[in-house]
């Protein structure tokens, strides 16, 4: 893909633009918060525009050349002969940086996990994927903050929703959300065999109160009495809430905390999430042909990803990617392998769908 110079030139002069306004000190509040992000996104646009520009003005000058000296002429074609090579690369380095970003790749995300067909052992997995998802988090520098947790009976998770948050988080766990399958002998299985469960897992980008504003009368609030594993004070104070949105018929239910106002608070900011969500879905869909291109489609009913702890490895039948190591997988750093692999070829499938 060749970008045209007055593109290159364009990037520039917007990029030297936002630099002295960001360097003149005149800027305060909002117009400085929003102008440092627009430096901050156009910067890694404007480094490879540079390279680019930079490299075909070598070239040009190199090709221009007319001199007689044997040796000058045998070095500058070593040289074009380099700079041909190198080129496409950077001017495929620049097309991905320009490559349209989703809005909310640099917000924190609702990661939520929830045990499928398998009973006990489809918990433990849910469990299993819950611990990945921390540790690739504490690897990337995020902060993961349980919002609230279903414990099955042998240390498992039925469900489990929690918040992530960090500097590009929704970017690299977007492509997590699906189906994920275990193939193993369970800990509950005394024959010695093989046991196919799942997982689905579903990861949101988290709203701003300005993303979505939820009317008090669009809510209908019902407060009752905890039930289930948490203590003491479960049975004894009316903490539950359990929300409703009317127009859309959504439920949150949220009973973790011994404060009513706590639930509450953590009940909002699951709704809120879904309610972005679902407006997400809405705008998506008037882009189907759009997100066709897309590694995910964002269904988290499709099958993504198998686990077979028999034969070592992890397959994400999205992008046909086998890795034997799936010890590394779950503990982290072999996840970030997937993901920069699904990012890669999202990228490539986005790039080849604008060529075309």
């Amino acid at each position: 893909m060749t970008i045209p110079a007055e593109r290159l030139d364009q990037i520039a002069h917007r990029f030297a633009e936002l630099e002295a306004r960001l360097a003149s000190g005149t800027l305060e509040g909002e117009a400085f918060v929003a102008a440092s992000r627009d430096y901050a996104e156009l910067e890694p646009v404007a480094r490879a525009a540079q390279d680019v520009r930079a490299m075909r003005a070598e070239l040009a000058d190199l090709e221009a050349l007319d001199d007689a000296d044997p040796e000058m002429k045998a070095l500058a074609g070593e040289e074009i002969t380099r700079l041909r090579e190198r080129l496409p690369e950077a001017e495929r380095q620049l097309a991905i940086a320009m490559l349209p970003r989703d809005a909310a790749d640099a917000r924190p995300a609702m990661l939520e996990i929830r045990a499928g067909t398998g009973g006990d052992e489809a918990a433990l997995f849910a469990a299993d994927l819950f611990r990945m998802y921390e540790r690739y988090a504490a690897e990337n520098g995020w902060r993961v903050e349980t919002i609230s947790m279903n414990a099955s009976d042998i240390g498992g998770f039925k469900e489990v929703v929690a918040n992530v948050s960090g500097t590009g988080v929704f970017a690299k766990l977007k492509f997590e959300s699906g189906v994920h399958r275990v193939q193993r002998v369970p800990v509950t299985e005394s024959g010695g065999r093989i046991h196919t469960s799942a997982a689905t897992v579903a990861v949101l980008p988290e709203p701003t109160e300005v993303d979505v504003e939820i009317d008090d009368r669009d809510l209908k609030i019902d407060i009752y009495r905890a039930s289930g594993a948490g203590g003491q004070h479960v049975n004894t104070t009316d903490s539950a809430v359990r929300l409703t949105h009317l127009p859309t018929g959504l439920v949150v239910i949220q009973q973790d905390e011994r404060s009513q106002h706590k639930n509450r608070a953590k009940a909002m900011q699951v709704l809120r999430t879904r309610l972005y969500d679902l407006k997400r879905a809405e705008a998506q869909g008037a882009e189907a042909e759009a997100r066709k291109a897309m590694v995910g489609s964002g269904d988290r009913s499709e099958r993504i990803r198998t686990y077979n702890f028999p034969q070592g490895r992890v397959t994400d039948h999205r992008i046909g990617l086998t890795l034997h190591k799936l010890d590394e997988v779950l503990a982290g750093p072999g996840l970030g392998e997937l993901v920069d692999a699904l990012i890669a070829e999202d990228e490539a499938k986005r790039l080849a769908a604008m060529d075309g």
